[in-house]
C-alpha cells in the first residue's frame, strides 16, 4: 500500500513538471512570437517612412519607435529571465507559515530574491516603453497638425505634460511606497502588499489610472477633428479605427489590473501574460497609422480600387486622406526635400495634391481650420 502510494506520488509530480515544463513553453513561445512581430512592425513602419520620404525627411517619432524597441527588448528579456531562470515566482502569494519555512539558504529563497528585484526593474522599463511610445504618437500630432491654427497644437502640447505628469506619477508608485526599498526583495516576515511588486496596489493602480488617462487623451486629440471634416463617412470610420487602435492597449492594461486584484493565487502570473501583449499592442498601434497607407496601396490590386477610391470632395485635410488614401508611392519621392514643394493644399487640383501626399507622405491636417470656419 505505501509501494502504491509512493508511486501515485511519483506519479503526479511527473504529471505536474510535465504540465509546467508545457506550459513553460507555451510562454516563450508567445513571448518571443509578440516580440518578433514587433520589432518586424517596426521595421516595416521604417521602410514605410524612409520610401515615403527619405533618411533625411524622418522626424522625431521615426527614432523614438527605435528607442521604445530597444526598452522592450531589455523588458522581454527581463521576463524571459524571471520566468525561466527565477522560476516565476517573487516575494508574493505566499501564507505566513510558508515564510517561516522557506529555508534562506534554498534555491527557492533565493529565486524567490531575485524574482523580486527583476519585478521592480520589470516594472521600470515597463513604464519607460509606454512613455516613449505615448511621446511618439504626439511627435506623430504634431506632424498630423502642421499648418493648423495654434489651439489645434497646444493639445498635443498638453498631451506632452500629460504623459510627463503620469510617468512620474508612475514611478512614484514603483519608488515611494515601498520604504525601506530592500523590502521589494524581502520574504520573510512578510513586507506587506507594498513590497510585493508584482501585486502592488500602489504600483498597480498608478499604472493603471495613468494609462486610462493617457490612452483616452490620445484619442480625443485628432478623432473628434476628422469626425469635423467633409471625409466620406466610410473614411471617417476607417481613419478612426487606425488612430484609435489604442483602445486595444487599454483593455489589455484593464485586465492585467482586474486578474491581480481578483485572483490572489494566480493573478500575478496572469497579470504578467497581459502584461506582454500589452506591451506589443502598444508597439502596434503605434506604428500602425505610418503602415496603413502603404498596406493600402499594395492591397488596391488585390481588393479592388473601389474599395480604396479617392473620387470624392477635394477639401480633405491632407493628413486624413494620407492616413486613409495614400503614402507607399513608388519610392520616388525619396530624399526629395520639401522645400521644393511651395504649393498649398488650396492651390492644388485634386491629382496634384493625392501625388504629394504619395511621394512625400507629409501626414498633415492643413485645410481643418477651412473645414470648420465653413460648416
Amino acid at each position: 500500500m505505501n509501494s502504491t502510494a509512493q508511486a501515485e506520488a511519483a506519479a503526479a509530480a511527473a504529471a505536474g513538471a510535465a504540465a509546467m515544463k508545457e506550459a513553460l513553453r507555451i510562454f516563450n513561445t508567445e513571448l518571443w512570437t509578440l516580440y518578433a512581430f514587433g520589432v518586424a512592425f517596426t521595421i516595416f513602419r521604417t521602410y514605410a517612412r524612409v520610401k515615403a520620404v527619405g533618411w533625411r525627411e524622418l522626424r522625431p517619432d521615426d527614432y523614438l519607435v527605435w528607442l521604445a524597441v530597444a526598452l522592450y527588448t531589455t523588458q522581454s528579456t527581463l521576463i524571459f529571465v524571471a520566468v525561466n531562470h527565477a522560476g516565476g515566482v517573487a516575494n508574493n502569494s505566499m501564507t505566513v507559515a510558508q515564510r517561516a519555512a522557506l529555508d534562506p539558504t534554498s534555491q527557492e529563497y533565493a529565486n524567490r530574491v531575485f524574482g523580486s528585484k527583476i519585478q521592480v526593474v520589470g516594472w521600470t522599463f515597463y513604464v519607460c516603453l509606454i512613455a516613449t511610445l505615448k511621446i511618439s504618437v504626439l511627435f506623430f500630432y504634431i506632424r498630423l497638425m502642421e499648418g493648423l491654427s495654434r489651439h489645434f497644437r497646444i493639445r498635443v502640447w498638453i498631451g506632452f505634460g500629460l504623459v510627463g505628469a503620469t510617468f512620474l506619477a508612475s514611478i512614484l508608485g514603483i519608488y515611494a511606497p515601498c520604504q525601506p526599498f530592500h523590502h521589494y526583495w524581502q520574504i520573510n516576515p512578510d513586507p506587506g502588499d507594498h513590497c510585493q511588486a508584482a501585486v502592488s496596489k500602489p504600483i498597480v493602480w498608478s499604472t493603471f489610472i495613468s494609462s486610462v488617462i493617457t490612452d483616452i487623451y490620445l484619442l480625443i486629440v485628432p478623432i473628434p477633428m476628422l469626425w469635423g471634416t467633409t471625409l466620406r463617412l466610410a473614411k471617417k470610420i476607417s481613419i478612426s479605427i487606425v488612430l484609435g487602435a489604442g483602445i486595444f492597449v487599454l483593455v489589455c492594461s484593464l485586465l492585467k489590473t482586474v486578474f491581480v486584484e481578483t485572483d490572489p493565487v494566480n493573478g500575478a502570473q496572469l497579470a504578467g501574460q497581459w502584461g506582454v501583449r500589452e506591451t506589443f499592442t502598444s508597439v502596434i498601434t503605434t506604428n500602425l497609422p505610418m503602415i496603413f497607407p502603404l498596406l493600402k496601396t499594395w492591397l488596391k490590386p488585390l481588393m479592388g480600387s473601389s474599395i480604396f477610391s479617392t473620387k470624392g470632395n477635394t477639401k480633405h485635410p491632407t493628413g486624413f486622406r494620407t492616413i486613409g488614401d495614400g503614402g507607399g508611392g513608388d519610392g520616388s519621392g525619396v530624399g526629395r526635400s520639401r522645400k521644393g514643394t511651395k504649393h498649398t493644399a488650396d492651390s492644388l487640383t485634386y491629382s496634384e495634391s493625392e501625388e504629394q501626399i504619395i511621394n512625400n507622405n507629409n501626414v498633415k491636417m492643413q485645410n481643418l481650420d477651412t473645414l470648420a470656419d465653413s460648416s
